[in-house]
């Protein structure tokens, strides 16, 4: 029997997330089972347990591949280390320009596997926090990264310059990751869910100029 290659094995365990994410594309994480990937990749159950022995082993390695392709590490630490620290607001503008540009361009359905990542989490938080602790480090999602990140520099910023800023790093943090889901979930609901109501309402760039300008307020100490 000839021996199996490691371009073979490669080959055939992409072919397996692919089809993953063709199913999670169209239906919540929550919903799909193994059944759905053997259907959707044409594989024998057989071949599927040889290379994932149970489906979040796939759903890991699906949110690994996701990560990787939309990546904003070089981006950001391009914006944030170029950055004179007495320059922060414009860093701040600027960093919130690149999020901007990459929900635009990641395409509703990777956003929507980030939502339906989400729901997981609300539904079934004990699955979610395995899945989780499956990653490593340089596997996390581009908004882990971001909001690590920005509050380094942030701190950096309020040291540098003496500021009194309203709330403290970690409360804007946390308001940059809700407005960043409210963001992401309005622009995915618009493209998929077409009515006069949604029909050019959700833009990424003037909501994250708007994100930006409110983390600009409360660092130089005001209030919204």
């Amino acid at each position: 029997m000839p021996r199996v290659t490691d371009e073979y094995y490669e080959k055939k365990r992409r072919e397996i997330i692919d089809a993953a994410y063709r199913v999670c594309v169209r239906k919540p994480i929550t919903s799909v089972d193994m059944k759905d990937i053997i259907a959707e990749a044409g594989f024998s159950h057989g071949v599927i347990y040889k290379y994932y022995k149970e489906l979040d082993e796939i759903i890991r390695d699906l949110v690994i591949t996701i990560n990787e392709r939309n990546k904003i590490d070089d981006r950001l630490d391009s914006i944030l280390n170029n950055s004179e620290l007495s320059d922060w607001k414009n860093t701040v503008i600027a960093v919130f320009k690149m999020l901007a540009d990459y929900i635009s361009k990641a395409g509703v359905d990777i956003l929507k596997l980030s939502i339906y990542s989400d729901l997981l989490a609300m539904s079934d938080p004990e699955r979610a926090l395995k899945i989780e602790e499956r990653l490593g480090k340089e596997d996390q999602s581009p908004l882990v990264y971001l909001i690590t990140a920005l509050a380094k520099y942030l701190k950096k910023v309020i040291k540098a310059n003496d500021l009194k800023p309203s709330r403290s790093v970690d409360e804007m943090m946390q308001f940059v990751i809700v407005t960043y889901q409210g963001i992401q979930s309005g622009f995915v609901l618009a493209e998929c869910f077409k009515t006069p109501q949604l029909s050019n309402k959700y833009k990424p760039k003037k909501m994250f100029s708007c994100l930006a300008e409110s983390v600009i307020c409360m660092m130089e100490g005001k209030n919204e």
